[in-house]
């Protein structure tokens, strides 16, 4: 087992979600079969293949995964199949750029010169030290307080033992803790909605200055769905609750799906007038179809 980034691209040349699969060309079967059991980092690079502002990649480290087996594209020949572990993959609280001021995240990008590698970050599937792999996913997932968040009290005694541990636990481990991992799917969610609920648009804060819309699974955790920006939707607390109960979901055009005389009358003025959900000024962090048609056939009782 190895660590490995994998590059990945919104064109659709290639059959990509990222959240449970990665497909790839032959030549890179080698580095993508020694990272089968082991977590690996994705990376958006300049170029996406597509148009527009979507077409202008981020060149960053943007999530973490774990790869569960590689398999044959039965339809494309000399093509193949990285599949990701049900519910492993993560969204990193922030992007990571490939570099910190003149210094690489990856060793093997730097020239001797000091310059970029560009024949290193051409290859789409590159094999990763495990210290640079930890590195990249500190940086990704470190999650500083805000003005609006208190840090927890710790537990009277273990205060000091707690911190030792936590410095010198991997971490990979902490990032696999349910508690962790719901706070940086909570952030990441919020940020992509600019803490505004996608369905009334309402952007709502407490006394405290902390917002008050959540983030809501759109395949839910119980059924293996990722913490994926794109498995989220920023919502109410009302909203989430008719959106868990499958009396609201979400169509492939994004417009607003109700569950026909079950939501209370005195809710529906904070639907929006057009029908359409509020969506995230990113196309790269809008809901995916999967997940939303998961929904419609799963839980929505329209």
């Amino acid at each position: 087992m190895a660590n490995a980034v994998f590059t990945t691209r919104l064109s659709p040349s290639y059959d990509d979600v990222p959240e449970e699969r990665y497909h790839f060309p032959k030549r890179y079967l080698p580095a993508a079969q020694a990272a089968v059991g082991d977590w690996i980092v994705y990376y958006e690079p300049r170029r996406t293949g597509m148009e527009g502002a979507a077409g202008r990649g981020r060149q960053s480290y943007f999530a973490v995964a774990r790869v569960s087996a590689v398999t044959p594209d039965t339809t494309t020949p000399d093509h193949f199949y990285a599949h990701i572990e049900a519910g492993s993959y993560i969204n990193f609280v922030s992007p990571v750029p490939f570099k910190d001021g003149e210094d690489f995240y990856e060793s093997r990008a730097q020239r001797e010169d000091g310059g970029t590698s560009k024949g290193w970050f051409g290859w789409s599937v590159r094999p990763v030290p495990a210290r640079e792999f930890e590195r990249i996913m500190q940086a990704g997932m470190a999650m500083p307080l805000r003005a609006y968040e208190q840090p927890a009290a710790p537990l009277q005694g273990f205060a000091e033992e707690q911190a030792i541990f936590d410095y010198e636990r991997p971490m990979i481990e902490r990032t696999l803790t349910r508690p962790y991992r719901d706070q940086a799917f909570r952030r990441v969610v919020r940020d992509a909605y600019d803490n505004r609920c996608a369905i009334s648009g309402l952007r709502l804060l407490n006394g405290g200055g902390r917002p008050e819309v959540q983030a809501a699974h759109i395949k839910a955790v119980e059924d293996r769905g990722p913490d994926s920006v794109r498995n989220g939707l920023a919502l109410s607390g009302t909203f989430h609750w008719l959106f868990d109960r499958g009396l609201i979901s979400v169509d492939r055009d994004f417009s607003i799906l109700r569950a026909k005389g079950q939501i209370p009358e005195e809710l529906l003025p904070l639907f929006p007038r057009d029908g359409m959900l509020r969506m995230p000024s990113d196309a790269r962090l809008w809901p995916h179809d999967e997940y939303m048609r998961h929904h419609r056939e799963t839980r929505f009782k329209g």
